[in-house]
């Protein structure tokens, strides 16, 4: 019994964690489109806006990217579709020996590298257009074209695997049965063989929408003048992306789980229609009196999707009427005031931080005590080698003793400065 417990426990913990490594980046990203950051993110929470959804409907590059993506998907539907309910005939009714040569040829494309099959194509169709000797702008060169046929060199084969799953169900009898009742071989197929592929036909179809609305390696090489929905996000995350991004990704979830609700509860209502019709009596059949289960009784398919179909007109109508202005302007008067604060505690552990370091030079500076020296000098050279005789601070030296103003060199005043300059007294008379 513990044993029992403990798996039961331990299958409901591992289908959490699955769930929300599935599911939870898509919650995220659906969140962050409702915030009102110019980042997409989710913490922390600031305002519910509504403006990306407007910013993303006011965006030409990707309403333009969608519509080419639709143009795109809708072509790889028909050619891959054909390609494949063709190849999956074949591989039903080849020789047996050839059966598992042409299977991997078939199935190649799936495992060549999406890079690959853009180059080739590109350069395949760019040399047809050469040699037919067609210009640049010719059909075989138009973007639309190479996008559509480089997907449905691969798509085609998932469509293949889909349809001779559904082929491996049929009954080659009904088609000789028809033959044998005088139908041609077209009759048989659009009679008998195709709506027997019909649920196939409509699951291969959405498969390969998906598969080339969601396809880039290849579109990359290809889409000349017509980029998709994936080109023109992976442009915008070089330079930056927005929550508009986000509202993009929130209504493509939206979308898909209305589509997957609607499916199912229209399974489910045909199940309980044909029970219904079992249990009935014969009376209750042939008078038309038989009472068919409501749309929403026992489905719970049903349920959710009229509440998700609520909830978006409830999300839509509070859109129409809700304003976040009043938010914004508190949530940027709020950042302003922390800005603020930040930079006044910036600038006080400046300061503390100058203070200290004018402290610690302080008390690392050591004290400076000048050497007293003697005024005398016994060097036998005077005072000429005396710091105070460099730098002329010292006390002024006396003068030396003035010679006699008298001449007793026996030639007057001949040799005389003051004879020279003429700045002397008047000389002394001749003999």
């Amino acid at each position: 019994m513990k044993n029992f417990t403990f798996m039961r426990l331990s299958l409901w913990v591992y289908l959490a964690i699955f769930f929300a490594y599935l599911l939870g980046p898509l919650v995220i990203m659906s969140a962050t489109a409702f915030n009102s950051p110019s980042f997409p993110r989710m913490t922390p929470w600031e305002c519910l806006t509504f403006e990306w959804f407007s910013a993303l409907f006011q965006d030409e590059r990707i309403l333009n990217g969608i519509w080419n993506s639709i143009l795109v998907g809708a072509g790889t539907v028909v050619l891959s579709v054909a390609m494949g309910l063709a190849g999956a005939l074949m591989l039903t009714q080849i020789w047996p020996k050839l059966r598992a040569t042409y299977y991997t040829v078939i199935i190649a494309p799936i495992l060549i590298p999406g890079v690959v099959l853009g180059i080739s194509t590109l350069v395949f169709w760019d040399r047809i257009n050469r040699m037919l000797g067609l210009g640049a702008d010719s059909f075989l060169s138009n973007g639309l074209f190479l996008t559509i046929i480089g997907q449905s060199t691969f798509i085609a084969s998932y469509c293949m695997l889909v349809l001779v799953a559904r082929l491996q169900r049929y009954d080659i009898a009904l088609t000789e049965a028809a033959l044998d009742l005088g139908a041609t071989h077209a009759q048989a197929f659009r009679k008998v063989l195709l709506p027997f592929m019909r649920p196939a036909i409509a699951s291969a179809a959405v498969l390969a929408f998906l598969a080339s609305f969601e396809n880039y390696n290849t579109t990359t090489f290809t889409f000349g003048e017509y980029p998709t929905l994936t080109i023109e996000l992976a442009q915008k995350v070089r330079y930056g992306i927005t929550p508009a991004i986000s509202a993009l990704a929130f209504i493509i979830v939206v979308l898909t789980v209305f589509a997957a609700l609607f499916n199912e509860a229209s399974i489910r209502r045909k199940q309980l229609v044909a029970e219904a019709r079992k249990k009935a009596t014969v009376e209750e059949l042939e008078s038309g009196k038989l009472q068919l289960p409501g749309f929403l009784s026992s489905n719970a398919a049903a349920v959710a999707l009229v509440v998700v179909a609520c909830a978006t007109v409830a999300v839509v109508g509070t859109a129409t009427v809700y304003s976040p202005q009043q938010c914004i302007a508190n949530v940027q008067e709020q950042k302003r005031l922390e800005t603020e604060e930040r930079i006044k505690e910036l600038r006080r552990q400046r300061e503390l931080r100058r203070q200290q370091q004018l402290e610690e030079q302080g008390e690392a500076a050591p004290s400076q005590t000048a050497p007293s020296t003697g005024s005398g000098n016994n060097s036998g050279f005077g005072g000429v080698f005396a710091p105070d005789s460099l730098s002329g601070d010292g006390e002024a030296e006396p003068e030396a003793e003035q010679e006699p103003q008298g001449n007793s060199s026996g030639f007057g005043n001949v040799f005389d400065p003051n004879a020279l300059s003429g700045d002397g007294g008047d000389s002394g008379s001749g003999n």
